[in-house]
């Protein structure tokens, strides 16, 4: 089972993607103000492609604008491609 922790550092923060105790995957962002914050950097180890952690990442940064009433910058091709697919994330982004 994987599990997602968030660790923030201001003005960067990280979330990261486990399973059963190793590392599978991360994604960083750093604030831009107070209004958005910018996903710059996506990374699922190749042990652990193909099991959709890469969008679990990403949706937990989602959530994560929504608690904070932000928006989401996404500059890395990857978290750009799964928001541009999923409608559901347009409340969030910039």
């Amino acid at each position: 089972m994987a599990s997602v922790k968030h660790t923030e550092n201001l003005p960067k923060g990280t979330f990261t993607i486990s399973e059963n105790n190793e590392f599978a995957g991360e994604m960083t962002y750093s604030w831009a103000g107070d209004a958005f914050f910018i996903i710059d950097h996506t990374l699922v180890e190749e042990k652990f492609a193909g099991k959709g952690y890469g969008k679990q990442l990403v949706m937990a940064a989602v959530d994560y604008a929504r608690e904070k009433k932000v928006k989401i910058l996404p500059l890395c091709t990857y978290a750009k491609s799964v928001m541009d697919r999923d409608a559901s994330t347009s409340d969030v982004r910039r």
